[in-house]
């Protein structure tokens, strides 16, 4: 286990797919942020979903994605539509 699974919401596959795509550090992700980071991933592996995405943005943030502000939510939800 690598230090992006240390974070919330992110397991070895996540993992995997982020170091694919050439993030490999916290720092890396935060800079990149979750939606440049989630089309990454999306490249690598088209099923990437909605989940996945806010899987990513509490990565970020240090929390659950279930617990994200509805506000961000909302946000992730109208740019994994517009992305799909």
């Amino acid at each position: 286990m690598g230090e992006l699974a240390k974070l919330p919401n992110i397991g070895t596959v996540v993992e995997t797919q982020l170091n694919q795509a050439g993030i490999e550090t916290a720092e890396q992700l935060k800079a990149i942020g979750s939606k440049q980071a989630w089309l990454k991933i999306k490249a690598i592996d088209p099923s990437a979903c909605y989940n996945r995405l806010c899987g990513l943005e509490g990565a970020i943030q240090g929390i659950r994605w279930h617990h994200l502000a509805d506000d961000v939510k909302k946000d992730m939800k109208d740019f994994y539509r517009k992305m799909r």
